[in-house]
């Protein structure tokens, strides 16, 4: 069944639990596609992990626009998201929309993602109006890791839990069909999700969300260094990757691959009629005048 915003919002109605992950290529698209994925978020967390910048802060709308519509040729039934990036929207609303366009005419996106709560609700209105349907992204907002100082747990004080609430409560009435909450504690995350009638998907914030979200290569432990707490590593494919380079480095070297089995034939009589034309002297002079 294609996944839309009519049936995510069901899903939350049902009591179903709704999957999603980042994902930036077409090979990697189809096969989240066939697994089943009910959504793909283009995260500006490519700055990180396939342009190997320090944060998402450098990210820009051409750079969203280029891995969204490459993701979006390998879908046909997943709910495709796209991040709207540092300073794509919080200059001024005009600017908000026209990106949120883009990123919806140009990357063939469903959604965009925007993060901030309360501060970011007249954008959300227009993009909505502008009938984009909006992702809001509330709780540790990567975008803002100069204000926090780095990427830490939000809402374990009183004040900031209660910001986060009302932030939850804001950006749905201002026409989110749906919220990321990032790095919330658990018990707080569980109750936005009862308090809200749109979904929640969660990072690192429990399983009383209505979903979860990853970035792919997080949970396929194709990462040796840092891996955060909210993340479970389903699979070793970062090593797997890398046991096959190794090997595929050595056959090279020690001249066992190709082999026989990965080679093309050609017929006996082509060859020795190639070495004959080879061996000519006027072929040698006609094949220098063509190069020359």
């Amino acid at each position: 069944m294609k996944n839309t915003v009519t049936t995510l919002s069901a899903m939350k109605e049902k009591g179903e639990k709704i999957s999603m992950l980042t994902c930036y290529d077409y090979t990697t698209a189809c096969l989240m596609e066939e697994a089943g994925i009910n959504a793909i978020l283009i995260g500006d967390s490519l700055g990180m992990t396939m342009m190997g910048y320090k944060d998402t802060l450098p990210v820009t709308v051409d750079d969203i626009i280029h891995h969204c519509a490459s993701v979006s040729r390998g879908l046909n039934n997943t709910f495709l998201v796209a991040d709207m990036p540092f300073m794509s929207y919080q200059a001024s609303v005009e600017d908000a929309v026209k990106n949120a366009g883009r990123l919806i005419k140009e990357g063939h996106a469903q959604a965009v993602k925007l993060e901030g709560g309360a501060t970011v609700c007249d954008q959300i209105r227009a993009i909505t109006k502008a009938d984009i349907p909006v992702v809001a992204h509330i709780g540790l907002t990567p975008q803002s890791i100069n204000a926090f100082g780095g990427f830490k747990v939000q809402g374990k004080n009183i004040e900031r839990a209660i910001q986060i609430l009302e932030d939850a409560k804001a950006v749905e009435e201002a026409g989110a069909f749906m919220v990321t909450l990032e790095c919330v504690p658990e018990e707080l995350a569980t109750l936005i999700s009862k308090e809200l009638t749109i979904p929640t998907i969660g990072i690192g914030a429990g399983a009383g969300c209505d979903g979860q979200v990853l970035v792919y290569q997080d949970m396929l432990g194709m990462f040796s260094g840092f891996k955060p707490k909210f993340v479970k590593h389903f699979a070793n494919i970062g090593e797997e990757m890398k046991n096959a380079f190794k090997a595929y480095d050595s056959e090279v070297k020690a001249k066992t691959f190709p082999s026989a089995e990965h080679n093309f034939a050609i017929d006996k009589e082509v060859m020795e009629a190639v070495r004959a034309a080879d061996n000519s002297t006027e072929f040698k002079v006609e094949f220098e005048k063509e190069t020359v």
